[in-house]
Parts: C-alpha cells; structure tokens; sequence
C-alpha cells in the first residue's frame, strides 16, 4: 500500500468515525429530550424551553442527526447542524451558561472535522482561492 492510498484510508476511516460519534451524540441527545429526562428537562424549562417548543427542539435535533449521518444528506445535514449547534451555543450564552455552550460547540467542530477529513473537498472554494493567489 502506498503512503497516499494509506493517508486517504486513514482520512476515510477518521472522518467516518467523527461522524458517526458526532451524530450519534446528537441522537441521543434528542432522544434523551423526546424521552423526557427529567434532568435535560429541567435544564431546557429554565431556558425557556417547554411544551411545544421544547417538542420543536428535540425534533430539529434528531432531523439534524438523521440528515448528517446519511451521505446523501450529509452536506444539508452539516449545515442544519451548524444552525441547530450554534443556536444551542446561543441559547446557554443567553441565560449566561457560557460553559454549558462549550459542548455544543465542541461536537460542532468534531462534525466540522470530520466531514472535511471523509469528503476534503467540501472546502473547494478555499482551495480554489488558495490556487489563485499561488499561481498569481
């Protein structure tokens, strides 16, 4: 096996991985709010999510999860998760749970991460940038 194919499986394996544990920890997150936990309820209720709204996240979350973990959706996925991630992020800053927003915002990036190792050319318009400026 030569040191390129060896790199691109590496890449390969380590991207699905990421993604994988990424979603999967975004499903049972969701779940973990669709199976009423007491302790994530309590948690979602003092930021203000109850009923129908905490009903509405837990719906978006484990969408999120869905369309990442399947490769025909994975590009929408990354970005739905990016928007859901972020508003999570967004939601503890508010209620001043900065450190609650560190979570999210690391499974957020091991998301990021892992798409670019499995699909690298998902970041086309920086290479293509990068190209420019090299040759000009």
């Amino acid at each position: 096996m030569t040191d390129s194919s060896r790199d691109h499986r590496t890449r390969f394996v380590a991207g699905n991985a990421l993604i994988f544990l990424t979603g999967f920890a975004v499903a049972v997150s969701s779940i973990l709010k669709f199976a009423g936990v007491p302790a994530v309820a309590h948690q979602m209720a003092a930021m203000g999510f109850t009923g129908g709204r905490y009903t509405l996240v837990a719906t978006l979350e484990i969408l999120s999860a869905v369309l990442f973990l399947h490769p025909r959706t994975r590009s929408f996925g990354l970005l739905f998760l990016s928007a859901f991630l972020g508003g999570a992020v967004c939601a503890h800053v508010q209620v001043a749970e900065v450190p609650k927003g560190i979570g999210p915002g690391v499974i957020l990036a091991l998301a990021w991460t892992g798409t670019w190792l499995r699909h690298p050319e998902m970041l086309w318009s920086m290479k293509a940038q990068m190209d420019a400026r090299l040759a000009g």
